[in-house]
């Protein structure tokens, strides 16, 4: 069914349980992973001329360390892994990519922002889902204590 699954990471701690979630798809499935790493650009501008290179070397290496962290979960699922480091918009950049590799499946992590949160912020995520014509699973991340106190909240316990 699913024989591409793409991982959008940002690196952040959360990435651990997309991760788990996306891999063992994969694993189910026997997919290829593709874990990508999309550089904002539009963050990328304001960097002072003086200090540009230095700070693109520091973002590569951020996107290479964060891929590198799915791909050795991959591996050690001996599943086959393939690692990208995009420049651009986020959304853009993924959609772009899935497009270009045949992927079947996008797993990615939402942090669940809501209201004007979300709308000062925008969602990478969000945007991706509203516009991949590839199917999107999203993964919520964050403070567990956090998600079951909203849980709680929700269901009124």
């Amino acid at each position: 069914m699913y024989d591409e699954i793409l991982i959008p990471t940002d690196g952040s701690a959360g990435m651990a349980r997309v991760s788990d979630h996306a891999l063992g798809l994969a694993a189910l499935c026997g997919a290829t992973v593709h874990a990508i790493y999309v550089v904002d650009e539009q963050a990328y501008v304001t960097v002072p001329d003086d200090a540009r290179d230095r700070v693109r070397d520091a973002l590569e290496q951020d996107g290479l360390s964060a891929t590198k962290t799915i791909a050795q979960r991959a591996l050690e699922r001996n599943l086959d892994v393939v690692r990208e480091v995009r420049w651009g918009d986020p959304a853009v950049a993924i959609i772009a990519y899935a497009l270009e590799n045949d992927i079947d499946l996008i797993v990615m992590g939402t942090r669940g922002k809501t209201g004007f949160e979300r709308y000062l912020l925008g969602s990478v995520a969000e945007k991706v889902v509203r516009v991949s014509p590839i199917p999107v699973v999203t993964v919520r991340v964050g403070d567990h204590q956090e998600l079951a106190s909203e849980i709680h909240e929700l269901i009124g316990t």
